[in-house]
């Protein structure tokens, strides 16, 4: 295969699954089995298109958020956004100094995979049950703070369905709300995490060409775009059942392709 096609291939992958409740760092470890690994610098060119995309998608609202604090809705909003990506830092930064690094097999993968899937029918089974609110409270904020860093311990976990479900859980009902507070906070802690990649990057030899570098950031961008916005007007009349299917049929096919030793 050419590296252009692996490129796009790894930037469609990144800009589908960053955002989706499906976990990106769960697709691009299963890719990788297959395609090969990349360097860390590759991943955080895909990985900041992804971001941009999101930044785009909310322009607007982060403009009303940041530009308009002087309204106390805004400013409310605002504080406990920042308050949810601080805990996520702070614990983030935590593991890094105790030295944790996400495994590189696909079997933490596959049972994280299941257990996100179960626990995404269950939530939305508890959930609808529960009267619609689009309310962001204390509670709210701190949770999906605590829950951001699954994702990052727990590959196949998802950082978007850890904060979607977690914000849900704590009372934000509505699935458009829920989405998009999770989706707001996870823009400065991915810039963190990305930049955090970068700058230890910088320190090994760049073996990956700037070209395939470009191509992969423009193309996960506009994917993550595209998926962005067709899963905010999914979940406008949609629960998220759809993917804990998918999860599963996936974590059920990857511990079958584990025991077969066809990944590993």
């Amino acid at each position: 295969m050419s590296e252009t096609l692996n490129t796009f291939i790894l930037g469609i992958i990144e800009g589908i699954t960053e955002f989706l409740p499906v976990s990106s760092t769960g697709h691009l470890l299963i890719a990788e089995q297959f395609l090969g690994a990349r360097s860390e610098l590759f991943n955080v060119a895909i990985q900041a298109g992804a971001i941009l995309a999101v930044v785009l998608i909310y322009r607007q609202r982060l403009t009303e958020l940041l530009l308009h604090t002087q309204q106390p809705e805004n400013r409310d909003y605002l504080y406990k956004l920042t308050v949810s990506v601080l805990i996520t830092l702070v614990l983030g930064f935590a593991a890094t100094k105790m030295g944790f690094k996400l495994p590189e097999t696909v079997v933490p993968v596959a049972i994280a995979l299941l257990v996100g899937g179960v626990a995404i029918l269950v939530i939305e089974a508890y959930v609808a049950r529960k009267p619609k609110s689009g309310n962001l409270t204390w509670s709210v904020a701190i949770w999906v703070g605590l829950c951001q860093i699954l994702a990052a311990i727990f590959p196949g976990t998802s950082r978007s369905a850890a904060t979607i479900f977690a914000a849900m859980l704590a009372g934000m009902t509505l699935r458009p709300a829920a989405t998009e507070f999770a989706f707001l906070v996870g823009i400065p802690t991915m810039f963190a995490a990305t930049a955090y990649e970068l700058l230890k990057a910088r320190h090994e030899p760049v073996t990956e060409n700037w070209s395939q570098l470009a191509i992969g950031f423009v193309v996960s961008g506009v994917v993550a775009f595209i998926a962005v916005k067709w899963l905010l007007r999914y979940v406008q009349t949609h629960r998220f059942t759809i993917f804990a299917w998918y999860r599963l049929v996936l974590g059920v096919a990857l511990l079958a392709m584990a025991h077969q030793g066809i990944v590993h």
